[in-house]
C-alpha cells in the first residue's frame, strides 16, 4: 500500500483498541499500518460483556451484531443466598435510538474479536504486520521515525500505543508507567451450555471477601457461559498448587446455580488466572505525535466489565476526531487529540476509578464492616443507586449523543 504524507498512521498493539483505530482510520481513508509483537494477532482471555454502544461502533464497522453474535444479557448484583441486590435496568430511549434490544451482550472475546480482524481484512488484508515488538520512537520535524526490536524502522507522521497494560509506547511518551497490584486475583473460566439455566440473566455473587459470578454468551455461535471468581491477592501472593481444588474451596458457599460450573468446566484448557493491575489515572493520553489508547492509559479492573470495550470505543472516537485532518500539520493534530481526549479522558478514568471503589468496598473492608455493608445493601437501594448513577449514566449520556450511530 502506497504511504502517502499527511495520511501515515502506525498502531503499535493488535489488540480489540488497536484493530478498531485500524479499522475506523482505514475507513475515514488513512494509510494505516497495525504493527503486532507476535506470530498472529490473537485475543486472551474468556467471554466478554459488550455493551450497546461498543456494539453500535461494530455495527458501523460492518460486523453483524444482531444474528448469532452475542446473548442479551441482564446483569443483577446478588447476595450468596442469590437475592438480588442490583437490577441493572434497560434504557429505552438508547435501545430506540441504537436499534439494539438491552445493554449487555455476552460473547466469546475471541469469537469477537475474529470478527473484527475479518472486518479489517476486507478494508485492507495487508494491514496487519506481525513478529515487531516496539522497541523506542523519534521525532523527527513533521514525521515519527518508529523502530522496533528486529532493527527495522518506519516513518509516519502518526504514532498509535494500543500495546496494553505494559506499554512501551505509553511509557516513552507520557512517562514512567506507575503499576499497582489492585489487591484483587480472578480466576476466569467459560464452559459449554448448561440447558437449565437461563440464556438471559447474568449474576454477580458477593460474599464476605469474594465474588462468584456468570453470564451467559456465545462462542461460534453456539451458547455457553462465562463464570469467574474474584479473591483477595497481592503482587507476592503465590499460586495456589492445586488451582481447582481452590476454586471450588471458594464456591463453596455461594448458592445455586454457581455449584454448576465447576463440573462443566475442563480447569485445564478453559480457566486462567489473572492478576489485577491498574496505573493511576492520567490527565493526558497524547505527546506531540503520539497518542494511547485502551489498556496502555486506562487498564481496568473486572468490576468494570469493560476493558475490551472501552478500547473499541476509544479506537472509533480518535477516528472521530481526527476526521480528515492533514497529520502533517502539527496543530491540526494536537487540536484533534485535544478533541479526543475531552471526550474520553475523563469518561474512562472515572469507569476505571469506580471499578476499582467496587473492589474495594467488596473485598478490602475488615470483617465487621462487611457484615454492615451486607445488611445495608441486603435492605436498602443504596448499591442499586451507585450502579445506576456511577456506571450507566454516563454510559447511556455518550450513547444518545453518538448521533451518527443511530438507526
Amino acid at each position: 500500500m502506497e504511504q502517502r504524507t499527511g495520511k501515515r498512521i502506525a498502531i503499535v498493539g493488535a489488540g480489540p483498541g488497536g484493530v478498531s483505530a485500524a479499522i475506523a482510520l482505514r475507513k475515514a481513508g488513512y494509510d494505516v499500518k497495525l504493527f503486532e509483537q507476535n506470530a498472529e494477532p490473537k485475543a486472551l482471555g474468556g467471554a466478554v460483556l459488550l455493551s450497546v454502544p461498543v456494539l453500535a461502533v461494530l455495527r458501523n464497522y460492518g460486523i453483524d451484531v444482531v444474528n448469532n453474535f452475542g446473548l442479551k444479557t441482564r446483569v443483577q448484583f446478588r447476595n450468596p443466598k442469590g437475592e438480588v441486590r442490583v437490577d441493572l435496568p434497560f434504557n429505552r430511549n438508547v435501545e430506540r435510538a441504537m436499534g439494539i434490544e438491552g445493554w449487555h451482550y455476552g460473547i466469546l472475546r475471541s469469537s469477537a474479536y475474529g470478527k473484527m480482524l475479518e472486518a479489517l481484512n476486507v478494508l485492507d488484508p495487508e494491514v496487519v504486520t506481525p513478529g515487531h515488538r516496539f522497541s523506542s520512537y523519534e521525532e523527527r520535524g513533521n514525521e515519527i521515525i518508529v523502530k522496533f526490536d528486529n532493527g527495522e524502522e518506519i516513518a509516519t507522521d502518526l504514532l498509535i500505543g494500543a500495546d496494553g497494560i505494559r506499554s512501551r509506547v505509553s511509557e516513552q511518551a507520557l512517562g514512567p508507567l506507575n503499576l499497582f497490584h489492585v489487591g484483587l486475583r480472578v480466576w476466569l473460566a467459560w464452559c459449554e451450555d448448561i440447558e437449565e439455566l437461563p440464556k438471559d440473566i447474568g449474576a454477580l455473587h458477593h460474599g464476605r471477601d469474594v465474588q462468584a459470578s456468570y453470564f451467559p454468551m456465545k462462542h461460534e455461535g453456539k451458547p455457553g457461559f462465562e463464570w469467574w471468581i474474584v479473591e483477595k491477592s497481592s503482587a507476592d501472593t503465590p499460586s495456589p498448587a492445586n488451582p481447582e481444588q481452590h476454586v471450588r474451596q471458594l464456591l463453596a458457599p455461594f448458592s445455586y446455580p454457581m455449584n454448576l460450573f465447576a463440573d462443566r468446566t475442563d480447569f485445564s484448557r478453559q480457566m486462567f488466572r489473572w492478576e489485577v493491575y491498574n496505573r493511576p489515572s492520567l490527565s493526558t493520553w497524547s505527546s506531540g505525535r503520539v497518542i494511547c489508547l485502551g489498556d496502555a492509559v486506562h487498564p481496568v479492573s473486572p468490576y468494570a466489565a469493560y476493558g475490551m470495550g472501552m478500547a473499541i470505543e476509544d479506537g472509533y472516537f480518535l477516528a472521530r476526531a481526527l476526521g480528515q485532518t492533514d497529520l502533517s500539520d502539527r496543530a491540526s493534530v494536537e487540536s484533534a487529540f485535544a478533541a479526543f481526549e475531552a471526550e474520553r479522558v475523563a469518561y474512562c478514568n472515572h469507569q476505571v476509578e469506580f471499578a476499582r471503589k467496587l473492589g474495594n468496598i467488596f473485598h478490602r473492608m475488615p470483617k465487621p464492616l462487611a457484615w454492615l455493608r451486607d445488611q445495608v445493601f441486603d435492605r436498602t437501594r443504596i448499591l442499586q443507586s451507585m450502579v445506576e448513577k456511577d456506571y450507566l449514566a454516563d454510559a447511556e449520556r455518550m450513547s444518545l449523543a453518538l448521533r451518527e450511530l443511530h438507526v
